[in-house]
């Protein structure tokens, strides 16, 4: 009988063993159910697991990963079409998957979409308010007010008026140009009533 000449050895090899058994059921779950991997675009690789899967239980898994592998969708005039469930939204691309590029411009989009579903939001709150604040201006409105305000002039006494001398300048600025006016009018007044009483 053949010996190890350690313990380590033995370790090696039923570590060995063990790491093969591992690898085969790998390979083993993995073809079973597996979608081909020769498929171009995701058309392509739905009509093999039609052709390939014989019950339900191995189609949709594969679909799955179908679904996984690709996710633009042939045109029927050529190309491919990306949908972005987030935008409800189709986007045109190059190949069966978006180019970097491609996800950023789609990116981009979903920003200005994020913002104008912002916008629209913000528009309808302030149309919420302004419809609320009209409606609380006509309930106000319909609620009945009380008597009418009747406005009746002041009148101090029934005597007439004075007129007002304006010749007397009391309270007048020596420097504005209607205290001088004032001035000067009196003086002239009074200088033809003076010449008028001396002469018969």
């Amino acid at each position: 009988m053949y010996r190890f000449p350690s313990g380590a050895a033995k370790k090696r090899v039923v570590t060995s063993i063990a790491l093969a058994l591992l690898a085969l059921v790998v390979l083993w779950l993995g073809f079973r159910g597996a979608p081909p991997q020769s498929a171009r675009d995701f058309e392509e690789c739905a009509e093999q697991v039609q052709a390939n899967s014989a019950s339900n239980d191995q189609h949709y898994p594969s679909m799955t990963d179908c679904n996984a592998r690709f996710a633009g969708r042939r045109k029927a005039g050529g190309g491919y079409t990306y949908y972005d469930f987030m935008q409800d939204r189709h986007f045109d691309i190059a190949g069966p998957n978006p180019t970097a590029e491609e996800r950023k411009r789609i990116d981009r989009e979903y920003m200005g979409f994020l913002d104008v579903q912002r916008r629209e939001a913000v528009s309808a709150e302030l149309a919420k308010r302004q419809n609320e604040q009209l409606q609380a201006a006509l309930e106000s409105a319909r609620q009945p007010v009380g008597p009418p305000v009747v406005l009746t002039p002041k009148t101090s006494s029934s005597a007439p008026k004075r007129p007002v001398d304006r010749s007397k300048s009391a309270h007048c600025e020596g420097g504005s140009l209607t205290c001088s006016w004032a001035k000067f009018s009196a003086v002239l007044k009074n200088a033809f009533a003076s010449s008028s009483k001396t002469k018969p």
